[in-house]
C-alpha cells in the first residue's frame, strides 16, 4: 500500500505505520552515520574542531538529535530482528505480528531509556 494513500483510503494499522517508521530510522540512521563521520574528522582534526563539535552535540538541540538517533537505532535495530524471524516464515498470523510490533514498540522505549539512564550517570 502507497504511503499516501494511509488516512483518506485506508485506515492506519500497527503493521504499515511500523514498516513506514523502519524506513524512516533507517533514513535517520544514515544522517546520523554522516554526523558519526563529521564527529571522527573533528576527532582526528584539531582539539579546537573537537571541542567545537562537542559544544554543539551538547547543545540541547545536539542532545535532541542523539537522543532521535539512539531511538531510531535501538527501535531499528528490534524491528529487524522481527522481519528475521519474518523471513524465517514465523509470525505472520495477525494476532502474533501484533503483538511482536508492540512487544518492538515497548521494548524499543525501554531500551532507549536505559541507554540514556546508563549514558547520563544513572548508575553509580
Amino acid at each position: 500500500m502507497s504511503p499516501f494513500m494511509i488516512g483518506p483510503y485506508y485506515r492506519p494499522q500497527l503493521t504499515s505505520m511500523m514498516s513506514f517508521a523502519h524506513r524512516a530510522t533507517g533514513v535517520a540512521l544514515a544522517v546520523g552515520a554522516l554526523v558519526l563521520a563529521a564527529w571522527l574528522v573533528a576527532a582526528a582534526g584539531s582539539a579546537e574542531a573537537y571541542a567545537a563539535f562537542a559544544a554543539c552535540l551538547g547543545s540541547p538541540v545536539g542532545k535532541l538529535g542523539l537522543f532521535a538517533f539512539s531511538a531510531s537505532l535501538v527501535y531499528h535495530f528490534l524491528n529487524g530482528i522481527r522481519h528475521l524471524f519474518w523471513d524465517a516464515g514465523h509470525g505472520y498470523e495477525i494476532p502474533k505480528a501484533y503483538a511482536s510490533g508492540y512487544a518492538v514498540l515497548a521494548l524499543s522505549v525501554l531500551l532507549t531509556a536505559a541507554l540514556w539512564w546508563f549514558a547520563l550517570g544513572g548508575v553509580a
